[in-house]
């Protein structure tokens, strides 16, 4: 009698015009990774922000998140790619941006505005509008190696309310390029389309000098993250023994994987 090997081959290559490896699926590559230019955030990530996925940025105002944008637009003008930035609220700094090192010469910066005699409850939402519509033409024009969709100051009612399916498409857009597609928020509105989900927390003031403002200390936490780089990611880790109680063993509490990076101004100087 036939081994269950040789059987198994007999029929993969029967099957093989039509369904290749058809009892073997295929290993898992792990998806290339494109670093950040903060070191701390790469080390959490594993190299960085996943190529060709949608990769959501949650945080209040002064936790960090479009410095992070920032620095890694600038990481990828700098090999000399380019880059667009969506800018819903019109709330981007050119200097910042430069001064972060980010070669503008290669950074489309779209400013979405408001049409004339759009009444004042539909200026948000006129924003919203133009916002996705430039970055799904964007996403269909190709040639973007990073798309940054800013609606960092949009409240949550909003950014709620845009389609599950056109989260979709940005997702299906970025893996058919092979393109980064940044997606700043305040509240989590991608859900399962976002192949990472970064969330930062306000930062604190840095208390190195008492009457000269420094830099902020961020801390970020990795809730979400579809294709890790290694075979296994625990995103939780145990916090202590387990507990007993009742007779039934019962788990501590677990934390979810952090990083902490410093943001400094030019006037602190190197530490």
């Amino acid at each position: 009698m036939p081994s269950a090997q040789h059987l198994r081959a007999q029929i993969e290559a029967n099957l093989a015009a039509r369904i290749p490896s058809a009892l073997t699926p295929l290993p898992r590559v792990p998806s290339p990774a494109a670093p950040t230019g903060i070191r701390e955030i790469d080390a959490l990530l594993h190299g960085g922000f996943p190529v060709g996925a949608l990769s959501e940025i949650v945080g209040p105002e002064c936790s960090g998140r479009t410095s992070l944008a920032l620095a890694f637009v600038a990481g990828m003008t700098q090999e000399g790619k380019v880059c667009a930035w969506v800018d819903v609220s019109d709330t981007l700094h050119p200097e910042s941006a430069a001064a972060l090192g980010v070669d503008l010469s290669r950074l489309l910066w779209i400013r979405c505005g408001v049409p004339p005699g759009t009444a004042p409850l539909r200026k948000l939402w006129s924003r919203l509008e133009q916002g996705l519509k430039v970055s799904d033409l964007l996403l269909q024009a190709g040639g973007f190696s990073c798309i940054v969709l800013d609606l960092g100051s949009l409240p949550a009612e909003y950014a709620l309310r845009v389609p599950l399916a056109t989260w979709f498409r940005f997702r299906a857009a970025a893996e058919r390029l092979q393109a980064n597609v940044l997606l700043l928020t305040q509240h989590a509105c991608s859900r399962n389309s976002a192949g990472l989900v970064l969330r930062l927390n306000p930062g604190n003031v840095l208390n190195h000098d008492s009457t000269i403002f420094t830099g902020l200390e961020h801390k970020a936490e990795l809730t979400r993250q579809r294709f890790p780089q290694d075979k296994v990611l625990p995103l939780r880790s145990t916090a202590g023994p387990t507990a007993s109680r009742g007779g039934r063993d019962r788990k501590q509490p677990q934390n979810v994987q952090t990083a902490e990076w410093q943001a400094r101004t030019v006037w602190a100087g190197p530490r």
